[in-house]
């Protein structure tokens, strides 16, 4: 049996985080609007898109840590007026589409969900 190589293990548990945040995004979406009407279904859908920005940015952040790095950095300016924009979007998000605030922090919370459950998937796998 061949080893995997390191890019294998650190690339495979990412691909399976994206995944997990689709479908937990996907499924608790169907749930809520079932649940909780259209309006808190779209908004747990929203927050669940933001919880995939997230992912996918410290994915971003960690890649740009190692010494083979080449990217330019991001001007810190960005980075915060990126974090203004998205805390923007969901206070409109809440306010205006008047969305569970629950509802938006538990979309907002896949991310961290989808983490969890691949430590879970690996402890039960292994490496």
């Amino acid at each position: 049996m061949t080893q995997p190589n390191d890019v294998d293990l650190y690339e495979r548990p990412l691909a399976r985080i994206r995944r997990i945040v689709v479908i937990l995004a996907i499924g608790g979406t169907v749930f809520v609007s079932i649940a909780y009407g259209w309006q808190t279904g779209v908004g747990f859908l929203v927050a669940s898109i933001a919880s995939y920005w997230s992912v996918w940015r410290w994915h971003r952040v960690v890649e740009s840590l190692g010494p083979d790095t080449v990217r330019k950095r991001i001007p810190v300016s960005r980075f915060i007026l990126q974090f203004l924009l998205l805390a923007a979007v969901g206070y409109v998000i809440v306010k205006y589409l008047e969305v569970n605030r629950l509802a938006a922090v538990s979309g907002l919370l896949v991310g961290a969900a989808a983490v969890i459950l691949e430590i879970f998937y690996e402890l039960a796998h292994g490496a």
